[in-house]
């Protein structure tokens, strides 16, 4: 198989009980016109990424039931309380065994688009030997990234709260950096006041 052909499939991080919210779940509040789950699943369709694989647990139904009629597959982590690396432990075990690398796409990142999603995959294709593609906004790293199999047995250690980052500051040497122009890949709305601002945007 040329790099080209490379199989590259996504996860969508969806568990979270939006804890700094203020009791709402955030991935249900509207940014514009839809919730920011669904905008979520939309752009990662939009990448061209297959299998998507979208990792529920706070509120699972009505996360499930949002994003009902959409092209993804919803799968229930039931230790998403024990924190973010058993939702993406979860989304990996799910992967079919031809998926050569898996985008991890967190479901609060509204503002990024499918084409920063394309370029990850168009960067990783072209390098088939690194271990993750990640974007870069003014030398720094944000989210998504895009994980290759041969990372995946490492992902499945981590503990607690612990997200891929960990193991790509341990491989730098091995992870290839998309430059982006936007700083929508290093926002982060955990908080009312975040949230408001980005949608104020």
């Amino acid at each position: 198989m040329t790099s080209s052909a490379a199989h590259i499939a996504a996860i969508i991080l969806a568990a979270g009980r939006s804890s700094r919210m203020m009791g709402t779940n955030k991935l249900l509040e509207k940014f514009s016109d839809e919730s920011l789950i669904r905008i979520a699943v939309e752009t990662t369709i939009k990448s061209g990424a297959s299998p998507i694989f979208v990792v529920v647990g706070h509120q699972s139904e009505r996360i499930i039931a949002e994003i009902a009629d959409l092209d993804v597959q919803c799968m229930t982590n039931p230790d998403f309380a024990k924190g973010l690396s058993t939702s993406l432990q979860a989304g990996l075990r799910a992967l079919p065994k031809e998926v050569d690398g898996a985008i991890v796409m967190l479901g609060d990142m509204p503002l990024v688009t499918p084409t920063v999603l394309q370029k990850l995959m168009d960067s990783f294709r072209a390098t088939p030997e690194c271990l993750a593609v990640v974007p870069s906004y003014r030398e720094k790293w944000g989210n998504p990234v895009l994980l290759a199999r041969s990372l995946f047995h490492a992902a499945s250690e981590l503990t607690g709260d612990s997200g891929a980052r960990k193991l790509l500051e341990m491989h730098r040497d091995q992870v290839v950096e998309v430059i982006v122009s936007d700083d929508a890949v290093t926002i982060d709305l955990d908080t009312p006041e975040a949230f408001s601002s980005a949608r104020n945007r």
